[in-house]
């Protein structure tokens, strides 16, 4: 079986993003319990966005996600425990589960900032390698698992996202404004608008004034 899937939820999503996570950081315990599982998902750190999913929610996204063979149940032992099957499943290499894997749990990353959040999961050599799996993840024949999103105004470097979801949705751009930089920023613009406007009203009180003595500016001058 190959990509394309079914869009997954955020749920799903997250469920194959901690199984990934876990069975690098906490061997011991993997393939993970109900309980760990639903843990790792409602996780507040390194998740982005937060989410309180219930044991139902989970079992439910289990189920989705077992019949895409996404996850594989081992029945043995008092509880079932829960490993990933996505690497054979969208066939991709360890290389390029970690980065979906860091893209599901934290959301659109720039390659740097990939780089670093999968340090536990695979270390790469530099930004250029994991700009190279993304570029392959990206043009793959069997389907795009990962998008390059338009960059967002003020931003440096350009985020990626995964396309397990669907297409995710786009930043949006402003028009080029007239006045440059200065408008590309919220705040700075907010500030250029107040003074144009307090200048606005210094011409007209000094025009006022001038208008009283019987003046005006071009005397002055």
């Amino acid at each position: 079986m190959s990509h394309p899937l079914p869009p997954l939820s955020l749920l799903e999503t997250r469920i194959l993003g901690v199984l990934v996570e876990k069975e690098h950081t906490v061997p011991d315990t993997y393939p993970l319990s109900l309980n760990a599982l639903v843990a790792g998902c409602n996780q507040k750190t390194s998740r982005d966005p937060v989410i309180d999913a219930s044991d139902a929610d989970v079992l439910e996204a289990l189920d989705s996600l077992r019949s895409h063979t996404l996850i594989m149940e081992n029945s043995g032992g008092r509880v079932s425990r829960y490993s990933h099957n996505i690497a054979r499943v969208l066939q991709v290499p360890s290389q390029a589960v970690a980065l979906l894997t860091a893209l599901m749990l934290r959301g659109p990353q720039t390659a740097a900032e990939l780089r670093a959040n999968c340090e536990r999961l695979h270390r790469f050599a530099d930004v250029s390698s994991v700009e190279a799996f993304l570029a392959e993840l990206a043009e793959r024949p069997a389907g795009a698992l990962v998008v390059e999103l338009p960059r967002a105004p003020g931003a440096r470097e350009n985020r990626w996202a995964h396309l397990l979801s669907g297409t995710p949705a786009m930043p949006t751009t402003s028009a080029t404004p007239a006045s440059g930089g200065a408008a590309r920023d919220p705040l700075l613009a907010d500030r250029v608008a107040r003074l144009e406007d307090e200048v606005a009203t210094l011409r007209k009180q000094l025009a006022r004034l001038y208008e009283k003595l019987g003046e005006s500016p071009d005397d002055a001058a």
